[in-house]
C-alpha cells in the first residue's frame, strides 16, 4: 500500500481502553507506522465512565504514535434514552464537522460506528475530499435501538436503520466484525462483495503484578472463587442478574466483581448495599496490565446481556477474556453473536440470560469441576492465538483499504 493520507472518524479513541477506542486506535497508528499521513477526527475520552474528559476543553490538537488527533467537545449523557442519545449523536456530529481538516485532501475516509454520527461525518468528508469511503461497525445502531431496551429506543429504531443502512449502502466499503452482522446489510441492500468480516484482534499486556498480589489488593482470600466482569456497566449489559446470582450463592467460596465502569453503576452498587450481598465487589476500571492482572487473579471471566440483545453486538471484551487463559460464563441469548464466538472459541458455558438461577448453577458447576474449566482455559487461549492475532486483523484492514481505494476509477 503506497503512501496514503488516512482520515479516520471515530466517537471512541486513545486513552479510552474500553470497547472499540483500542482498535480503532490500534488501527490509526499501525497505518502511520507504515508511512501514512493519519488524522483522526474524535472527540473527547468518556467512555465507559460516560463522564466528559474535556475539562472546559473545546478543541484539541494533539499528536500520539504518529497519529494527528483533532478532538472535540461533545456532549456526553449521564442517563441513557433516546432523546439523550440524539443530543449525544448531534452533538457530535456538528462539532465534528469542524474536526475535519481544512485544505488537506484524505486519499481514503474510514468512518467507525457504533455511532451514527460517526458514519455521516465519514460521508461528509468523503464528499468534502471527493474520496471514497469505508465504515467499520462495531455495533449495529438500528439493532441497537431496538434491542437494548434503553427509554424510547424501539420508537427510533426504524428512522436509525435507515440512516444507517443507507450510508452503508453508498459506501466504498462495509467492515464488519460479526458475521451475523451481514443479513443486515446484505438484506437490505448493500452489494455483497463490498461487506467484509474485520475481526478485533486478541490485545494483552503483561500483567503489572502477581495473582497472589491483586488478589491481596482486592480483598479476595486464596480459596475464594471469583467470577470477574469486566467494562461497561450500563443498561443493555443487564447486570442486575449477576447480584441476582450472588444472592443465591450458598457458598461462601464464591464472588462476583464487576470491574469498570459506566451509567448503571451507582444505581447497581446501590442496590447491592440495600440486599446485603457482601460477595458483590465493585472495582474501578483497569489500566493496561492491571487488567490483565485482574483477569489472571479470577477463576470465571463473565458476559451478561440483556435476553433481547441478539445481533446487534459482539462485546469487545472477549479477545482479553479468551487471551487470559480464563474459562467465560456468558449469560446471554443463545442466538446472540456473543454466544456465536464463544462456541466457536471452545471457551466457555451458555447460559440463558435473565436466569440468576442458571448463572449461579453454572458458576457452582466449574468451581466443583476444574478439569472441565481447565479445557476451557486452553480452548480460548488457542483461539487467541490461532484467529484472534493482531498481525493477521490489520492485514485484513490494509485489503479492505486497497479495495475501496481501487473504486476511486470505477
Amino acid at each position: 500500500m503506497a503512501s496514503l493520507r488516512v482520515l479516520i472518524t471515530t466517537s471512541y479513541y486513545w486513552p479510552e481502553g474500553a470497547g472499540s477506542a483500542p482498535y480503532l486506535t490500534g488501527l490509526a497508528e499501525h497505518l502511520a507506522e507504515h508511512g501514512n499521513d493519519v488524522v483522526v477526527a474524535t472527540g473527547f475520552p468518556h467512555y465507559p465512565e460516560w463522564r466528559s474528559s474535556a475539562d472546559r476543553r473545546i478543541v484539541v490538537s494533539e499528536t500520539h504514535n504518529g497519529v494527528k488527533i483533532r478532538r472535540r467537545w461533545h456532549y456526553v449523557p449521564r442517563l441513557q434514552s433516546a432523546a439523550h442519545r440524539a443530543a449525544y449523536e448531534s452533538s457530535l456530529l456538528a462539532f465534528g464537522l469542524t474536526a475535519l481538516p481544512p485544505r488537506w485532501g484524505a486519499d481514503v475516509v474510514i468512518g467507525t460506528c457504533p455511532t451514527i454520527a460517526t458514519g455521516v461525518l465519514a460521508a461528509a468528508a468523503a464528499r468534502m475530499y471527493r474520496a471514497p469511503y469505508g465504515l467499520v461497525f462495531q455495533d449495529l445502531v438500528g439493532l441497537a435501538a431496538e434491542q437494548s431496551g434503553v427509554t424510547g429506543g424501539a420508537r427510533v429504531a426504524a428512522f436509525v436503520k435507515r440512516i444507517e443502512l443507507g450510508l452503508a449502502r453508498r459506501a466504498a466499503g462495509v467492515g464488519i466484525i460479526a458475521e451475523g452482522f451481514r443479513p443486515y446489510f446484505v438484506d437490505d441492500g448493500v452489494d455483497p462483495d463490498k461487506v467484509v468480516r474485520l475481526r478485533n484482534w486478541t490485545r494483552r499486556t503483561e500483567p503489572t503484578e502477581s495473582e497472589q498480589q491483586t488478589r491481596s489488593r482486592f480483598g479476595w482470600a486464596p480459596d475464594d472463587f471469583v467470577c470477574v466482569h469486566g467494562g461497561n456497566m450500563g443498561h443493555k449489559q443487564g447486570l442486575d442478574n449477576l447480584l441476582d446470582a450472588a444472592g443465591l450463592m450458598n457458598d461462601g467460596r464464591a464472588r462476583i466483581a464487576l470491574v469498570g465502569d459506566g451509567n448503571e453503576r451507582e444505581r447497581l452498587e446501590g442496590l447491592a448495599r440495600e440486599r446485603g450481598l457482601t460477595n458483590v465487589d465493585f472495582i474501578p476500571l483497569q489500566g493496561p496490565g492491571d487488567w490483565e492482572a485482574t483477569m489472571q487473579a479470577s477463576d470465571v471471566l463473565l458476559v451478561n446481556q440483556r435476553a433481547s440483545v441478539k445481533d446487534m453486538s459482539l462485546p469487545s471484551k472477549l479477545t482479553s477474556y479468551f487471551a487470559s487463559g480464563r474459562p467465560v460464563i456468558a449469560a446471554v441469548s443463545d442466538d446472540s453473536e456473543t454466544a456465536r464466538e464463544i462456541e466457536a472459541a471452545g471457551a466457555g458455558l451458555i447460559v440463558p440470560p435473565a436466569d440468576p438461577l442458571a448463572l449461579r448453577n453454572a458458576i457452582v458447576d466449574l468451581m466443583s469441576d476444574p478439569t472441565r474449566a481447565q479445557e476451557l482455559r486452553a480452548s480460548g487461549s488457542h483461539y487467541a492465538e490461532s484467529v484472534l492475532s493482531r498481525k493477521a486483523a490489520l492485514v485484513e484492514y490494509d485489503e479492505f483499504i486497497d479495495a475501496m481505494l481501487a473504486t476511486r476509477g470505477a
